[in-house]
């Protein structure tokens, strides 16, 4: 990961000012890495012998600090791993253009791999986050979302780009279409595992833990998977209180639902479909071959659903 630190920062550097001290921000601000984390333990699993999948990684973490970049623009959010939004410091232009020069960086470099099936996969990929995130935007203030329609977009938003690394594992090491297969398989149950937890911790997390603000799904009028179960099966009254919500696009009522959401058995039910998700991804393992990068990433199936930011 050291290395994949000093990757993004040698290929970061720019005579634009602006791009270098966003970038900067961006990249010493951290966060899990876990999408290029996972590109790296798949392909150590696989015995890789090169050094492609440092450069890949770097490329993976670029793409998804684009889209984060994006995504704190058109939600407006004021932080993002317990510091200021980069919009917040430098202006939603700023931001919205850094994020262009990170996308077309990612491509840059992976051309540099001189692989066209990696250019497939990464091409593909941003692809369907874009639809992804349009979808998103589409169902803000819907509360007619289903649960199908929410597992549609977190499998495109959040999931595509789990599943791009593990692909990307097993193309640069010649895998067979077995092995691919399964990788692509654990990637993207992983990523919907990780999104769904994601979406729970919104209403039980630690705000000093996670470093964002409670609620911002709420607020920000997106139905995610414990309000879907809530609205489905909940009371007249606990219903009520998430359509005043949407309509007042407010937190006001955030400690009830939040009450409603445990109450209802919405939490256990999501948290059990976080679960189910993270089994499949850790069956999907079984035809990789048994070593401590294979341990490591069985280990991720679990921290998915368990972590507390």
């Amino acid at each position: 990961m050291n290395l994949v630190n000093q990757v993004l920062r040698d290929h970061l550097n720019s005579e634009v000012v602006l791009i270098n001290q966003i970038a900067e921000y961006i990249i010493s601000n951290g966060g899990k890495r876990l999408r290029p984390m996972i590109l790296i333990l798949a392909s150590k699993a696989l015995q890789h012998a090169g050094s492609d999948h440092i450069q890949l990684a770097a490329v993976v973490e670029l793409i998804h600090t684009a889209t984060l970049l994006h995504d704190d623009v058109v939600d407006e959010s004021e932080m993002r791993r317990g510091n200021k939004t980069s919009h917040e410091i430098w202006g939603n232009s700023a931001s919205v253009l850094v994020g262009d020069f990170l996308y077309s960086k990612s491509f840059q470099m992976m051309v540099a791999v001189d692989r066209m099936s990696v250019m497939s996969i990464l091409s593909d990929a941003t692809n369907r986050i874009s639809e992804g995130e349009v979808q998103q935007l589409l169902n803000v203030g819907r509360l007619d979302v289903t649960e199908a329609e929410y597992y549609a977009v977190i499998n495109n938003k959040t999931a595509k780009l789990f599943e791009a690394g593990c692909h990307l594992a097993a193309a640069i090491n010649d895998c067979s279409e077995d092995t691919t297969a399964a990788l692509i398989s654990f990637g993207k149950n992983l990523g919907i595992a990780f999104q769904i937890a994601d979406d729970m911790l919104d209403y039980t997390a630690d705000t000093e833990l996670t470093g964002k603000n409670l609620g911002d799904d709420l607020a920000e009028g997106k139905l995610t998977l414990p309000l879907i179960h809530l609205l489905q099966y909940g009371s007249v009254e606990q219903k009520n209180l998430v359509e005043q919500a949407f309509e007042n696009q407010s937190v006001d009522h955030l400690n009830n639902i939040s009450q409603a959401i445990q109450q209802s058995g919405a939490l256990d039910y999501t948290l059990s479909k976080a679960q189910n998700f993270a089994a499949t991804a850790k069956e999907a393992l079984s035809t990789l071959p048994d070593n401590i990068y294979k341990q490591a990433l069985m280990f991720l199936c679990d921290f998915a659903w368990k972590r507390e930011r």
